[in-house]
């Protein structure tokens, strides 16, 4: 059931307002598409009402894809499917700051590594992070997947978190990554692959609700705010094609379209389902734990594996091979 306005919509507009400023919201009026979800990931501020801060979250991430806690996806990939190569050449798209292409470069299996994204700012961020111990060439475009125009084919295509932005994913994999891919070569994506523009059906709606009825009143308060998160609403469609049109434009396309044209040597599912909404606003309660909190996470982690016995993962790490 599609969703156009919720109260959700409001309360976020408000909570942007106050964590982002007027000028972030003006920025949303713009009539051109690009220029607002330009104005999306053009900020470099740490957001701590984000669930992806939670170091909790992360280990389970981590324990999910690589069996261990303390090894994440990155350094999974490498010791699994990138052992003893040589001069790897590997190209993300949507990388923002490069955290996770800055920390690739790092290993001596990369020659190069190249990063393309729309925002500038947080490219400049990036070089302004580079270092002696990025042991690959960095590059740094500032363009749309669009307009990009590659001079050259790679091993490995990257994509963090951004493969949900893009459109026509299917046409996009068949015309536009196969080509620049070499022989054998690599698509590696750790990925939101749930319902487009965050439409949820109703048995997660409500499996989400359930959530955060475990969570006590205190730990509900919204971050920067003196509200607390009774219940949550959902996303409008209208307030998401105004904030960022590449928002889970076609997310539910990623991996039936990968399926369609790679052969899949590892697909790692890793939840979110629940987590996501449940903790969205107000997980910065549980970036530092006691005993409370970390019995409130181990409820939600039970519910959340419940719910993922039936029903598909929204987030997927996978790496696939290039079979034509």
């Amino acid at each position: 059931m599609k969703r156009y306005i919720t109260i959700d919509d409001f309360i976020d507009t408000y909570g942007k307002l106050r964590q982002r400023g007027l000028g972030f919201i003006t920025s949303k009026f713009s009539t051109n598409g690009l220029q607002r979800t330009r104005s999306a990931f053009n900020d470099t501020a740490h957001q701590a009402s984000n669930w992806w801060h939670v170091p909790a979250i992360q280990q389970r991430w981590n324990l999910m894809i690589s069996g261990d806690t303390t090894v994440n996806f990155k350094q999974h990939l490498v010791k699994n499917h990138l052992k003893n190569q040589q001069n790897l050449h590997l190209i993300s798209f949507g990388s923002g700051d490069c955290s996770h292409e800055l920390e690739l470069a790092q290993y001596e299996c990369f020659s190069d590594v190249t990063c393309v994204d729309i925002a500038p700012n947080r490219l400049q961020t990036a070089r302004d992070n580079v270092n002696e111990s990025h042991k690959a060439q960095l590059h740094f475009i500032n363009e749309s997947i669009y307009d990009f125009r590659p001079e050259t084919t790679y091993d490995i295509v990257f994509f963090n978190a951004s493969l949900h932005h893009f459109k026509e994913i299917h046409e996009l994999i068949a015309s536009f990554i196969i080509p620049i891919l070499n022989k054998n070569g690599l698509l590696v994506i750790n990925e939101y692959v749930g319902a487009d523009r965050l439409q949820f059906a109703q048995h997660q709606m409500k499996a989400i609700n359930q959530a955060l009825q475990f969570i006590p009143k205190k730990y509900r308060k919204r971050y920067k705010r003196n509200a607390f998160k009774n219940k949550f609403y959902g996303s409008g469609l209208l307030r998401m094609i105004i904030a960022d049109p590449s928002e889970c434009v076609d997310s539910s396309s990623i991996l039936p379209a990968i399926h369609k044209h790679f052969t899949t040597i590892e697909e790692k599912s890793y939840g979110g389902n629940i987590l996501m909404n449940a903790l969205k606003d107000i997980s910065y309660h549980f970036e530092e734990l006691n005993p409370e909190k970390q019995q409130i996470l181990n409820e939600l982690f039970n519910l959340e594996d419940a719910y993922l016995k039936d029903h598909q993962s929204d987030f997927v790490y996978g790496v696939y091979q290039k079979t034509s």
